[in-house]
């Protein structure tokens, strides 16, 4: 989110998986435990979204945000 905020001009449209993974449970490889609050999907959506990315809940969602950032893009009409 830090290097977003710092060097990136265009508009971004980020997705964060995870928001139902329950505390302390090891999700995908051994380094992914959501532990305290900065682990969480909630805070690094909310980090993202303070870097000024617009970010989805779902991967539907998301599409309806690049639609919305990009409307110039006629391939993303089909998402």
């Amino acid at each position: 989110a830090e290097f977003i905020k710092n060097n990136v001009t265009k508009p971004v449209v980020g997705y964060v998986a995870g928001f139902t993974a329950p505390e302390g449970k090891t999700m995908g490889h051994a380094g992914a435990i959501v532990s305290g609050s900065s682990g969480t999907a909630q805070a690094k959506k909310e980090a993202l979204e303070a870097a000024g990315v617009k970010v989805g809940k779902t991967p539907s969602e998301t599409a309806h945000l690049l639609r919305e950032v990009y409307p110039e893009h006629e391939e993303l009409s089909s998402l």
